[in-house]
Parts: structure tokens; C-alpha cells; sequence
């Protein structure tokens, strides 16, 4: 137990220390409490929130980089864990901006991560789990537009909004578009460019469009 506690010591102060090395290009939360954004955090200059700031809780030790675009109107409003990181250039959107109905919102948990210029459609909810690696250009979409009657309009036909779930210690790959009611098992693997349209087994490596099971990850 004590060893624990002084390696995740040590981890708190690498990211402390990297976080002071950024402070020539962000704005650094360590010293203002900015809604829910907890010290220490970093939010970077270009950084833009539409709706209630209260409706987003940022953890210790994460960051927003340049340009990402968070939108809080949720019912259950945007969480960030601890030690994450929402690349340059995101947009997380669970809700329309020109009004309609409000979406579920996103929760990450602790440690993850997700890769620059990705897109985060929780107008279903999206949980994505702990240590979770997300390459860049990532897409997940967490509804689906009714289209079964002809005769009126697909945009007039409402949507269906199961949700998405990512489960701990997951890698994505670039690319990877995950659709509405995928629940991606834990210590799984999703190869670059996979389409994800069903739910993906623990401990699988999929891929392919749309993706299927390449292998099952073995530790021996």
C-alpha cells in the first residue's frame, strides 16, 4: 500500500511539473476555482464553453487543449475525471445550438484520454471508463436518425438514443467511429479507421468496417 501511494506521489508530480511547464500558452487554473474546474488544471487560450460553466466539472491534473469546444447544456451535464486530456481542436456536443431536445451528456473517468480534432456526440450518454486511450479524429455518436417512413422527411422522423459505454484500460485507434448502443469491453483494442456498430467483447482486438473480431488478447 505505502508503495502505491509513493508511485502515484510521483505521478502527481510529473504532471504538476508538466503542467507549470505549460504556463507561456495556457491559462492555468491553479489559483481560481472557475466554475467546477478543480485546481490544478489546465484550460488552453482558444478554449470555448457554450452554456452554464457550472453544468462541467473539470478533474485535477487534466487539460483542455487549444480550440476545444465543449457544449454543457446536458440533463446529466459534462464530467472529466482526473488526469485527462481532451485534445486540440474537440468538439464535445450534447445538445443542439439553435434548441430542440437537451442530450444526456458525457462522464469520463479518471486517466483517459482523447486524441486531437475528435468529435463527441453525446446526445445519448457517453461513459467512457479509466485509462482509456483515444487516438485523433475519433467519432462516436450516440443516437440514430429514424428513417422508416417514406413519405415524410428522415429529418422529421425524431431519433433513438441508447447511449455508449467504454469500459476501462480501452485503446482506440485513429479515425474510429464508434455508433449509438456500442458498449466497448474492457481491455480491448479497436484498430484505426473501424467503423464500430456492435458491441465489442473484453479483452478483444477488432477491426474493419464494419468492425469484426480480428483476436482475442491472450497475456501469455
Amino acid at each position: 500500500m505505502m508503495c502505491r501511494q509513493i508511485k502515484k506521489g510521483f505521478a502527481n508530480y510529473y504532471t504538476l511539473k508538466k503542467v507549470l511547464l505549460c504556463l507561456p500558452k495556457t491559462l492555468f487554473c491553479y489559483f481560481i476555482s472557475f466554475g467546477k474546474i478543480k485546481i490544478p488544471s489546465i484550460v488552453e487560450f482558444g478554449v470555448k464553453f457554450y452554456g452554464p460553466i457550472n453544468n462541467l466539472y473539470l478533474g485535477k491534473y487534466s487539460k483542455l487543449e487549444r480550440n476545444v469546444i465543449i457544449q454543457t447544456v446536458a440533463k446529466n451535464n459534462i464530467t472529466i475525471g482526473e488526469r485527462c486530456t481532451i485534445g486540440e481542436g474537440t468538439m464535445i456536443r450534447p445538445s443542439s445550438y439553435y434548441g430542440g431536445d437537451i442530450g444526456m451528456g458525457l462522464t469520463i473517468k479518471d486517466g483517459s484520454a482523447i486524441g486531437v480534432n475528435s468529435y463527441i456526440g453525446c446526445s445519448g450518454e457517453i461513459v467512457i471508463g479509466r485509462s482509456v486511450i483515444i487516438g485523433p479524429r475519433v467519432t462516436m455518436i450516440a443516437e440514430n436518425h429514424n428513417f422508416n417512413k417514406t413519405s415524410e422527411l428522415i429529418k422529421e422522423q425524431g431519433v433513438t438514443k441508447i447511449g455508449i459505454t467504454i469500459k476501462d484500460n480501452v485503446w482506440i485507434g485513429a479515425n474510429v467511429t464508434i455508433l449509438d448502443g456500442v458498449t466497448v469491453g474492457e481491455n480491448s483494442i479497436i484498430a484505426a479507421g473501424a467503423v464500430v456498430n456492435i458491441d465489442v467483447l473484453p479483452n478483444s482486438i477488432v477491426a474493419g468496417v464494419p468492425a469484426k473480431l480480428i483476436k482475442m488478447r491472450d497475456d501469455s
